[in-house]
């Protein structure tokens, strides 16, 4: 099947970002691919931290939990407290999808996802996720090892992995394992003795009360150290050194990126020689994101009808993909959330230090049926007849009080109309269909489109009521 460059524009930026609106991809289309590759490495706005709610030292956190433990404070007013930094988190994951959702900086957006679901980490301290967020949106374009650094020195995760109790003498092992099992080698490519003595090493990492990392000498453990074969006195520091000269630092993390991007189904010969040649040139630029990027979305493989729409977008891609493509605003912050939750991917809320299983794990009976009826919800002012899923985390339950079945949602029309005021009515649903899926119409989907359409409806009914029957298809879920 050949390629239209409609489809491999369209695929471009459903796999580099959030999908695109039909003004976009006709202004895009007649450019060649490798510029707007470009254009999506280097976007010209300034990068912008995200922030939400009041920020507050940790200093003051510090004191609150001394009151606690004295028995200085009341119960209302530590619930008060726990419900303002819950605001805050979920104030921060709004903010982050309707970034994701404007347009703008997509490719950063999009690779702080997937550095997001690589980095699992999740803390109750809103302070501490909130630059822990910024950190990996930062550097989701730079080099790996300065994300991998700044990450590893995280107060966020130096907290949920355990090191701000790794003390010499009292070693604990958690941080230095996952960082090499999750973020840099893979399982299985390190021996227990790496992970004791990297243990021993990241020793005395931790942070201070104003959330900046504090290496503590008097923990930290100065010893002779054996990691990789390699014997010295090594720090911290060393560890991610040594990590990052190991070619199987650039394999798993090249291999993790190309499924993400490519192809998260096929594990054949040709797909294990591309992400070696792709991992070498990782290697030898020095871990330069950006440049492995430019390599995959460039490649003519990338465009392969294999990879067009064979992916199942996750649950913050197709929120996202929504917002972005009409102009989605909700009336209430709890709907994103609501959202989130039901269909199984809670942004700062990783399941696990793994992240999120992704793939056909996005699928279920339930999810599925609320993504089918979502469209319709959201662009025809539907309900709900799917309950949110119960993943027995308390922590996600109060992100999201109990609705009464209605999301409400502004769609801003005129835009998306607007491409469409002089397609005949006739062929209307396949040119809709040629910018809503990446696969076209077939004569069952066109019949079952067809049937929400009334023969007396205005152009604009028209566009509206088949462009929510053919979101509702089974194929919007893939890109």
């Amino acid at each position: 099947m050949k390629i239209t460059k409609q489809q491999s524009i369209q695929h471009l930026f459903w796999r580099a970002g959030f999908g695109a609106t039909p003004a976009l991809i006709q202004r895009e289309r007649h450019r060649p691919i490798k510029k707007i590759v470009r254009d999506l490495l280097h976007d010209k706005n300034p990068f912008l931290p995200l922030t939400a709610g009041e920020n507050k030292p940790f200093a003051d956190r510090k004191a609150l939990r001394s009151m606690v433990r004295d028995g200085m404070m009341n119960r209302t007013l530590l619930k008060e407290k726990i419900r303002q930094d819950t605001e805050h988190i979920r104030d921060l994951n709004v903010r982050w999808v309707e970034t994701m959702a404007s347009g703008r900086d997509v490719l950063r957006e999009k690779m702080a996802l997937f550095w997001h679901g690589h980095f699992a980490c999740r803390v109750r301290n809103p302070d501490a996720i909130q630059q822990y967020l910024n950190t990996i949106r930062q550097h989701a374009l730079g080099k790996f090892s300065d994300l991998l650094m700044a990450v590893s020195k995280e107060p966020a995760m130096l907290q949920f992995l355990n090191n701000q109790q790794n003390r010499k003498n009292a070693p604990n092992e958690n941080f230095a394992r996952e960082v090499m099992e999750l973020f840099t080698l893979g399982r299985d490519n390190y021996t227990e003795n790496d992970i004791k003595d990297a243990a021993r090493a990241f020793t005395g990492w931790g942070f201070d009360a104003e959330g900046g990392f504090l290496f503590r000498k008097n923990q930290h453990d100065d010893g002779p150290k054996t990691i990789f074969g390699q014997t010295g006195n090594f720090s911290g520091e060393d560890v991610i050194r040594l990590l990052l000269e190991k070619k199987q630092t650039a394999r798993f993390v090249t291999g993790k990126i190309y499924r993400f991007l490519v192809d998260d189904q096929t594990a054949d010969a040709n797909t294990n020689a591309r992400i070696d040649l792709l991992a070498n040139r990782f290697y030898t630029s020095g871990y330069d994101i950006a440049d492995l990027l430019e390599s995959i979305l460039t490649a003519d493989w990338f465009y392969n009808p294999a990879h067009i729409g064979t992916r199942i977008k996750s649950p913050v891609e197709l929120l996202a993909g929504m917002q972005h493509m009409l102009n989605i605003t909700f009336e209430q912050k709890q709907s994103i959330l609501f959202i989130q939750r039901t269909l199984g991917q809670v942004l700062l809320y990783p399941p696990s230090v793994a992240g999120w299983p992704g793939g056909r794990n996005w699928i279920d009976s339930s999810s599925l049926l609320f993504r089918m009826q979502l469209p319709n919800v959201l662009l025809q002012a539907g309900q709900v007849s799917v309950r949110q899923k119960e993943d027995g985390d308390v922590n996600t339950e109060g992100l999201v009080r109990r609705g009464n079945g209605t999301l409400n949602a502004t769609v801003s029309w005129t835009p998306f109309e607007e491409a469409f005021a002089k397609v005949s009515t006739d062929k209307l649903p396949d040119v809709l269909a040629e910018y809503l899926l990446q696969q076209p119409l077939g004569q069952t989907q066109r019949t079952l489109v067809m049937q929400h359409t009334r023969p007396d409806s205005t152009h604009s009914e028209q566009i509206r009521s088949l462009t929510a029957a053919i979101m509702s298809l089974p194929e919007y879920q893939l890109c």
